[in-house]
């Protein structure tokens, strides 16, 4: 028998094989000890797996999963039970000898109890230096009857006997030491030695322990070619299985090593490549569950190391968003903020004098634009004999203005930016 056998949570990949007794014909079965590795991912995974079993001419074998080794051994060591029997086993008539001392220690046979060995002191005696304490209540009782208790209406005392009311603690105690009968605490005996027995030495006539002597086995052989198994007749399989979809295939049984390469490449390898291209690689969240799986206590360091941070940068956001900064967004909107000097009212005249200063000054700035145009029209134009006398009495108008009044210049008054 080989291959995979999961029971409840116990997982086995089994190899097991008859072998027949060349003296007695008899045919027993030859366990091969579990895999040291855990092969539970194997079985809970749900992908395609090549499970190979190999076994050498020298006795060697080994057991491998998708080309990875998770078994091996040799058939002659490695098997329950053993292949071969012993060459002597006990003697099943033996009987151990009335005068077998098999005690290793005794006790000393020379000793004797000391005379002030006291069997009879105890081991708990009253303490002699214990006091009442003041305001011990010896006359009351730690319990009395409640007596706000009533005796219920469908009591019958021939059925039931006679009635008492349920006990309360005694409030007097409350605030006392204590009530009732006040008895000393009870302490170690520093006399107390208890039974006495004699030390315990070493047996000088110990033979150490029985066991039956050894004959040589009536049924004892050697098969040193282990590997030469019983023929194979058929192939078939032992299913009890309650998990769907679980499918058998490619099966093959050859004494040729490259047969069996040649064939894995040929299938198996097919459609392990066929069945990585179709499904996505294995997420962090299956692999991280895989890991922990094997190793429970990982579970902590994730928490540790991954949800913590977050729960922390969560709790952060959360409390460090509620807060404004009242001076920015004053300065954002031109808000005025409470201590400002010049109030709201006087702000807005400031504002409208300001505009209408920068209005009279493009006017002016217009108005001086449209003399000089005209002036350069006037003198692209030729001027008439009439004009030049008209200009001539102008000139001279001018020049008398000039020596009157002071002169003047019209400048052109920068414009604001």
């Amino acid at each position: 028998m080989f291959g995979p056998d999961k029971c409840g949570l116990d997982y086995k990949l089994h190899f097991i094989f008859r072998h027949r007794n060349p003296k007695t014909g008899e045919i027993t079965e030859k366990h091969a000890k579990k895999p040291t590795g855990s092969i539970e991912n194997y079985f809970t995974d749900k992908n395609t797996h090549l499970y190979q079993l190999v076994i050498n001419p020298d006795n060697t074998f080994k057991i491998s999963i998708d080309g990875y080794v998770v078994n091996e051994g040799n058939l002659l060591e490695d098997m329950t039970p053993p292949v071969n029997p012993p060459k002597e086993i006990e003697d099943e008539k033996d009987e151990k000898p009335k005068d077998w001392d098999d005690r290793e220690k005794i006790p000393d046979p020379d000793a004797t109890k000391p005379d002030d060995w006291d069997e009879n002191e105890p081991e708990k005696i009253v303490d002699p230096d214990a006091e009442k304490p003041e305001g011990w209540l010896d006359d009351e009782p730690e319990d009395i009857p409640d007596p706000d208790a009533e005796k219920p209406t469908d009591w019958d005392d021939d059925m039931d006997g006679e009635w008492e009311a349920p006990l309360i603690t005694n409030p007097k105690c409350k605030s006392a030491p204590g009530c009732g009968e006040w008895k000393p605490g009870m302490i170690d005996n520093p006399n107390y030695k208890g039974k006495w027995r004699a030390p315990m030495i070493d047996n000088p006539n110990y033979q150490g322990v029985w066991k039956p002597g050894m004959i040589p086995n009536p049924n004892f052989f050697e098969d040193l070619n282990p590997y030469k198994m019983m023929p194979i007749g058929a192939v078939g399989f032992e299913l009890w299985s309650m998990t769907e979809n679980i499918l058998f295939d490619n099966i093959l049984i050859t004494d040729n090593m490259a047969t069996a390469t040649k064939w894995t490449e040929d299938t198996f390898n097919l459609k392990l490549a066929q069945e990585k291209s179709s499904s996505s690689a294995k997420s962090v969240i299956q692999a991280i569950l895989d890991v922990t799986n094997e190793r429970p206590w990982l579970w902590a360091v994730f928490i540790v190391v991954v949800l913590l941070p977050i729960v922390l940068l969560i709790a952060y956001c959360c409390v460090g968003g509620g807060t404004k900064d009242a001076v920015g967004e004053q300065k954002k909107t031109d808000a005025p903020s409470p201590d400002d000097s010049e109030p709201i009212e006087q702000a807005k005249t400031t504002k409208s004098t300001k505009k209408k200063e920068n209005k009279s000054e493009e006017e002016e700035e217009e108005e001086e634009n449209k003399v000089e145009k005209e002036e350069i029209e006037s003198k692209s134009k030729k001027p008439s004999k009439g004009d030049l006398e008209a200009e001539k009495e102008t000139e001279n108008v001018d020049s008398a203005d000039e020596v009157e009044a002071p002169k003047t210049e019209r400048r052109r008054r920068p414009r604001k930016e």
